[in-house]
């Protein structure tokens, strides 16, 4: 047989594949419909299995075995998918527990953020909210995320991602913790001024202030300088130090916003490296809402430890045509070699595509848990 031949032998068995996947397809809305009457799980792990392993005995050598249940796992995914839509269009999956709201109530509300007066959390908490709002400041944050479980706050402004320094991975293992939902973002450009006291000159300087992050950030300024570098827990506490301390020596680096604050003189600005460096803060809440406008949501969810667990999760977003912005890992703690993932994706609850994708990994993943739509 030449190529011709050979190529129409395979069009005249794809033919007889589109017919029995439409006819298996056909029978898989049946199977759904049995489910809406009877509230069966649409899916079903055990027989899945099974099936793999007869598809899989049926057929000869490693190579078309390991092929076959490659086939019947992806055969198999789509049949839940449809059924996923089916019941959904039918009520029969419940509603997401989340509820929408035209504008957040940010008047007077009470905000807290980690560091001191001056912080960047602090710029971004007034960039987001304005004047007309109680904020207070705590030391660490857990503290801000205990203040919002204790209701003595309505909103809590956390930063989540550096654009040169990464993610902070504390705030992620928070979100899994506490109960709080992410109903917010704000970006915060991030310039590095050097600081000093009134008075004080670059060649009175012999030590410098400053977060060690932010010490790093603007190591290329630094070494051109012999300064002693001290690192502090916030920007903000170095401004702030270097203030009360009223020594021309000691100078901070921190934002010129506290430098106004705490009343300090800007001796260079935009020290750090990087002159296109942002911090992405989020706005969370101890209360299950969305803003209906509201245009990405983060999740999270485990994983058997298995083959093709993650790709069979990714599956959903594909089918849905939902755009990943974001995926992330982090290890479980007490669980070794077992992560945790953490997925930014575009959409909205309310948006049917959304309530099918997260309606199949609600069913197929461990743990799984809506952040937040932000």
């Amino acid at each position: 047989m030449d190529l011709l031949d050979l190529r129409n032998g395979l069009d005249e068995v794809d033919e007889q594949i589109v017919k029995l996947y439409e006819k298996r397809m056909d029978l898989c809305a049946q199977v759904a419909q049995y489910k809406i009457e009877t509230g069966k799980k649409v899916y079903d792990r055990e027989r899945e299995l099974q099936k793999l392993e007869k598809v899989a005995s049926q057929v000869s050598g490693d190579f078309n075995r390991h092929g076959i249940k490659e086939l019947f796992e992806q055969l198999m995914s789509m049949s839940r998918k449809l059924q996923y839509r089916l019941l959904s269009e039918h009520g029969a999956m419940g509603k997401l527990p989340f509820i929408g709201v035209g504008e957040l109530d940010t008047e007077k509300a009470r905000v807290v953020f980690q560091g001191a007066e001056g912080a960047y959390s602090h710029i971004a908490m007034q960039t987001y909210f304005g004047d007309a709002i109680f904020s207070t400041h705590v030391d660490t944050f857990r503290d801000a995320m205990s203040a919002l479980d204790e209701g003595s706050a309505d909103f809590a402004v956390l930063p989540i991602e550096n654009s040169t320094a990464g993610t902070v991975n504390e705030i992620y293992e928070l979100l899994v913790e506490f109960e709080d939902y992410i109903v917010g973002e704000q970006v915060i450009k991030i310039e590095h001024c050097l600081l000093g006291c009134t008075g004080a000159d670059l060649k009175d300087i012999k030590a410098v202030y400053s977060h060690p992050q932010s010490l790093m950030q603007s190591s290329h300024f630094l070494s051109d300088h012999p300064w002693q570098q001290i690192g502090m827990k916030n920007n903000a506490f170095a401004a702030k130090k270097v203030a009360e301390d009223k020594d021309i020596s000691k100078a901070a680096i921190a934002s010129e916003f506290a430098a106004k604050l705490y009343g300090l003189k800007v001796l260079e600005k935009g020290v750090n490296d990087n002159k296109d460096n942002s911090t992405r803060f989020i706005i969370v809440t101890n209360q299950k809402i969305f803003k209906t406008d509201a245009k990405k949501i983060s999740i999270c969810f485990e994983l058997p430890h298995e083959s093709g667990s993650l790709y069979h999760m990714l599956s959903h977003f594909i089918y849905n045509n939902i755009n990943l912005t974001k995926i992330e890992s982090r290890p479980i703690r007490e669980r070794a070699w077992e992560y945790r993932f953490f997925i930014d994706f575009e959409g909205n609850l309310a948006d049917e595509s959304v309530k099918n994708a997260l309606r199949g990994l609600r069913e197929e993943a461990l743990n799984m848990r809506i952040l937040g739509n932000y």
